[in-house]
């Protein structure tokens, strides 16, 4: 990327690629006439020519307009007329031999072939011989001046020397290099659904197409009507400037622009569609001043954008400093192109080179500032995600105990029936209102700390505390009797361990029973509940269970084991 961005600059540098040649002939006359004149007679008439060198002050407001090129006999006889590619009607040629014959012939717009010159079309000329002296060139209903500005006779097609072989090499490398832009663009949308990445590739793909359109590289690759490429220049264009105006809509960040700049900038999005779908469907509505008006209708355009830009910058954004510096050769492109097709006194200058490094420029700058935007957002969003997470979490954790609270094991519920767990038991401490009344709701929060100690959850079980000194155990395997028994039973010791002092040992009763496929929560628990005061009845420190004798001695040694 280095190197091509340094052959371009150093192209840029010893002098722009130039679409002719030192043999090429550049008229030395124009005339201005209507289409009904003939035009040989014009082309004699000299009072009708106005030669002023070359720095001619060319009009279309003509309906037709004449150019003649003076030939010498000792210049290598030529065979194209080349020019830039713009909307026109009609093109008549010309070859006037010095005897006065005349060899004319007429192309249709639609018959014009490009040239590997990007952004020329080539006309074939008649018979050009040692005898003929003038080659006359007339364009019916021309609409931008640079067809008048840049045509010239040439001996061959222009773009096919060795240097102008490298520059379109260059231009390919260019081409090649905004596809990775796209495919990096594929994956951060994947991985975050922004909008701002979607118009970046739109605009990257718009970019992409321009410098395909505009340069060489479509005449080799496809070698569509010169027309067809003028056409589609203008409609890309527009939706090149569209779509950067929605890039920098939906890229800086929220906050940091003027809302009134945020809330236009899609309307003059729009606005760049509409003018160049208009201009390259209509081109001779106002034809003698359209192109400067449809020139000049993008002012207001690149004013918003770059005062959207420098208002962003003093809010602090940090994409804008990646906008304001990618897009800065193009907006000077934009500059060179508003000035030049606005003011008469000036010839039109489309700043193609520059226009290639700004592309290039923009496209890697800006794909820095997603690349940066994007791990911008994904921490915050990650961080937004565990802090939902953790607040989920403690929203469902029991602040004491660390267990889970009701509102957890109602959730997963139905997660944990289908994860195989098989049983719910209801454990209640006995006679826990006296620990609370004879040692203190301090001791009282201790004893439940143990509690869950001796509940603690495990692969195959999850313990829950339901509120006060009454616990939930979701269980799963064929001896889930014997696990809660184990738990049941361990509760004596692990209190005694941890809450010294107390005078007696601290029991619980318990009431089990299998889950079954079509029964809600609510239901098992009523009757896991009613199980649970059976045993209170029936004297406290027991278990209740509806589940027949399941039990492994294997997995009972396992859970002895774990509660010693």
């Amino acid at each position: 990327m280095a190197y091509l961005l340094l052959a371009i600059v150093a192209q840029f540098c010893v002098g722009m690629a130039k679409a002719s040649d030192s043999n090429s002939i550049r008229p030395s006359c124009w005339a201005a006439a209507t289409l009904s004149e003939d035009i040989a007679a014009v082309g004699r008439d000299e009072q009708r020519w106005s030669c002023s060198g070359t720095d001619q002050d060319f009009s279309i407001d003509a309906e037709r307009v004449l150019l003649r090129f003076d030939i010498s006999t000792f210049e290598t006889p030529v065979r194209y007329l080349l020019s830039r590619r713009a909307a026109l009607e009609v093109l008549h040629l010309l070859a006037i031999d010095q005897d006065g014959a005349v060899r004319q012939t007429s192309l249709p717009a639609a018959a014009l072939r490009s040239s590997m010159a990007g952004g020329y079309f080539k006309a074939d000329l008649p018979d050009v011989t040692q005898a003929t002296r003038q080659v006359i060139a007339a364009v019916d209903l021309p609409s931008h001046k640079m067809t008048l500005q840049q045509a010239y006779l040439s001996a061959g097609d222009a773009g096919g020397s060795a240097a102008d072989l490298r520059f379109l090499l260059l231009i390919a490398g260019l081409a090649g290099m905004l596809v990775m832009p796209l495919v990096f663009n594929a994956a951060f949308y994947r991985a975050l659904r922004e909008p701002f990445v979607l118009w970046h590739s739109a605009l990257t793909s718009s970019l992409l197409m321009t410098i395909v359109v505009t340069s060489g590289l479509s005449v080799a690759l496809f070698d569509p009507p010169a027309m067809m490429l003028s056409w589609m220049t203008t409609l890309i264009f527009g939706i090149t400037v569209s779509s950067g105006a929605m890039f920098t809509y939906s890229f800086i960040e929220p906050g940091l622009m003027h809302p009134l700049l945020r809330r236009i900038l899609p309307y003059f999005a729009a606005w760049a569609v509409f003018l160049s779908v208009f201009h390259a469907s209509f081109p001779f509505v106002a034809r003698p001043i359209q192109s400067t008006v449809y020139t000049a209708a993008f002012a207001p355009i690149l004013a918003v954008f770059i005062c959207a830009v420098v208002d962003s910058l003093l809010r602090g954004s940090r994409a804008a400093r990646f906008q304001a510096i990618g897009y800065a050769p193009l907006a000077l492109v934009g500059l060179i192109r508003l000035v030049t097709g606005v003011n008469p006194s000036l010839h039109s200058a489309d700043a193609m080179v520059l226009f290639y490094f700004g592309c290039m420029f923009e496209v890697l700058l800006t794909t820095l500032g997603v690349a940066e935007r994007f791990v911008i957002i994904k921490r915050e969003r990650d961080r937004a995600r565990n802090e939902a997470d953790l607040l989920e979490r403690l929203s469902e954790t029991d602040p004491l105990t660390g267990l889970l609270n009701r509102r957890a094991i109602e959730r997963q519920f139905e997660e944990l029936r289908a994860e195989g767990f098989n049983a719910l038991a209801v454990i209640d401490l006995d006679h826990f209102k006296a620990i609370n009344d004879g040692y203190g709701h301090s001791t009282g929060d201790d004893v439940l700390k143990a509690v869950a100690v001796a509940l603690k959850a495990g692969p195959h079980v999850r313990a829950c505390r339901l509120g006060g000194e009454e616990f939930i155990l979701l269980l799963r395997g064929q001896d889930v009797d014997a696990q809660a028994e184990f738990r049941r039973q361990a509760i004596p010791a692990t209190v005694a361990n941890t809450v010294p002092g107390l005078a007696g040992p601290v029991t619980a009763s318990m009431g089990i029973t299998p889950i079954s496929d079509d029964d809600a929560f609510t239901t098992l628990y009523e009757r896991a509940d009613k199980l649970l005061y059976e045993a209170k009845s029936a004297g406290r420190n027991r278990t209740r269970s509806s589940i027949g004798p399941t039990h492994s001695s294997k997995s009972a040694q396992i859970d002895l084991v774990m509660i010693a």
